[in-house]
């Protein structure tokens, strides 16, 4: 059993995760419980450009407009993480997670959606089985910090892992600033 959720938190890939799927990553939670938790990658945006692969959504996507790849899991299912102002949002095409952000369904039409300001969508997730995330957390594997709406929708993403270690301050900062992207250069 789960101590406490990490629903609508970020994790970060600390230094010694060296799986190529995770390296470098900042993970957005969706769930997490018993069973497991379920995330989408913010920093690894596809070739793959939104007005071709969701022409109906695309005057919505936030910059850079292309696909994202959210993890190795289930990469043909896609997932679209919008926000909203106000609470006028239907239930059954918005899940809400926190500030106005939440899941979109992409399948209704984005008019549909009341208050839609823009979305970002995410091919594929990330996935642990039950104890997983806890067991990859207990090595250090992981750096969980608290969200932010911007970071879902931040323009330079390829800046983001730096971006959030750097805001909290004290040692994570220094990782986040001296740490080279290769480290065999240190």
């Amino acid at each position: 059993m789960i101590a406490g959720t990490l629903r609508g938190q970020l994790l970060v890939a600390a230094p010694p995760l060296v799986d190529p799927n995770f390296d470098r990553t900042v993970v957005l939670v969706l769930e997490h419980n018993d069973d497991g938790a379920l995330g989408l990658v913010l920093n690894r945006p596809s070739e793959a450009r939104l007005v071709d692969a969701l022409p109906d959504w695309h005057t919505h996507g936030a910059e850079p407009g292309v696909m994202f790849l959210g993890g190795p899991v289930s990469t043909d299912a896609v997932i679209g993480m919008a926000l909203v102002s106000g609470d006028d949002a239907e239930p059954e095409s918005f899940t809400p997670l926190f500030l106005g952000l939440g899941t979109v369904d992409l399948s209704r039409d984005p008019a549909d959606l009341a208050g839609l300001q823009m979305v970002r969508v995410f091919a594929g997730y990330s996935g642990w089985g039950s104890g997983q995330l806890e067991a990859e957390m207990e090595v250090g594997a992981w750096i969980s910090l608290d969200a932010s709406v911007g970071d879902v929708f931040i323009g330079t993403p390829e800046q983001l892992w730096r971006t959030v270690l750097i805001r909290q301050g004290g040692q994570l900062a220094m990782l986040g600033r001296l740490f080279p992207d290769d480290p065999s250069f240190n």
